[in-house]
């Protein structure tokens, strides 16, 4: 009887962890709508406690982390840069997503939120990037997705969620075209001290807008729900999606994107009794289908 091939185990191994990271990145973004919903149903606040402090709490715990292991703190320079950063994708990208949250369902905001790679399309155009034929039908797709889910249905009766969500996928595409070949630190880094000036921000907006913190004892669920999107959304899901960006092509890496939303209005309907109309279930399709001919297209022209 011959030995097993040793040659195979690293090969299961390293199979399993992208099996596990995309799980993570699946699941745990995918959850983060409905801990957004859950924190916001027991009175934390949207801007200063539920985006605010998540982010200050994962950015202090995850900056102490590397800077204890040597990591070296961005300079004056990258500071600049990762507040910017911080300020669109988290302050605009996120804090808009939780604003919107307040009067819309969490699976709805997941859907709208699935539209950020056909705004990232767009502004590559802007910025020069030519675009195939393949990438322009997802673009075009995406978009009327967009429209349609504006257009009518749920959105219709909250025209402060319309504004938010169709803002907030746009900060996050347009702050991430914008960091591309920016003076930035390692991944991990960027992350940390982005969540730090974006939590930071958005502690100050929301303080402004007349919130307060809950009274003492705030409500247990709302607590475990912050402390959920603080740990497992902000750290542990980011740090399996840093990991997979150096493991596997960026395409599958960027899957999360037509993932999320269905386990968002999955858990939202299952859990929350959410209820979704055919109109917002159809422009949910189609904004997916344009996100995966983006996707496949980017594969092709690599």
């Amino acid at each position: 009887m011959s030995p097993p091939d040793s040659s195979t185990a690293p090969s299961r191994h390293a199979g399993l962890a992208v099996l596990t990271a995309l799980l993570l990145v699946y699941v745990v973004w995918g959850s983060t709508y409905l801990g957004i919903r859950v924190a916001l149903e027991h009175h934390m606040p949207p801007l200063l406690v539920t985006s605010g402090l998540r982010f200050v709490v994962a950015g202090s715990l995850t900056f102490a982390v590397l800077r204890w292991r040597g990591v070296a703190g961005p300079t004056r320079a990258q500071w600049r840069n990762v507040a910017i950063m911080g300020a669109l994708l988290l302050g605009m990208g996120n804090g808009l997503v939780v604003l919107a949250e307040t009067t819309v369902s969490s699976g709805l905001a997941a859907v709208a939120v699935a539209s950020m790679p056909v705004w990232m399309g767009l502004f590559g155009l802007l910025r020069g990037q030519r675009a195939t034929r393949a990438e322009w039908v997802g673009i075009v797709l995406g978009f009327a997705g967009v429209v349609w889910l504006n257009a009518g249905g749920t959105l219709t009766g909250s025209p402060m969620g319309l504004l938010c969500l169709l803002v907030a996928p746009a900060a996050w595409a347009f702050g991430s075209v914008w960091s591309r070949g920016r003076d930035l630190p390692t991944p991990v880094m960027t992350a940390a001290a982005q969540m730090l000036c974006g939590g930071i921000l958005l502690m100050l907006v929301g303080a402004l807008r007349g919130e307060g913190f809950p009274h003492w004892p705030p409500p247990l669920q709302g607590v475990l729900a912050v402390g959920y999107l603080a740990v497992f959304g902000s750290i542990v899901a980011f740090t399996a999606y840093v990991w997979l960006l150096h493991h596997v092509r960026p395409a599958l890496a960027g899957s999360y994107a037509y993932v999320n939303p269905v386990i968002a209005v999955a858990l939202g309907a299952w859990l929350l009794g959410e209820r979704f109309t055919a109109h917002d279930l159809g422009a949910m399709v189609v904004i997916l289908a344009g996100v995966v001919v983006i996707s496949l297209a980017k594969v092709r022209r690599k």
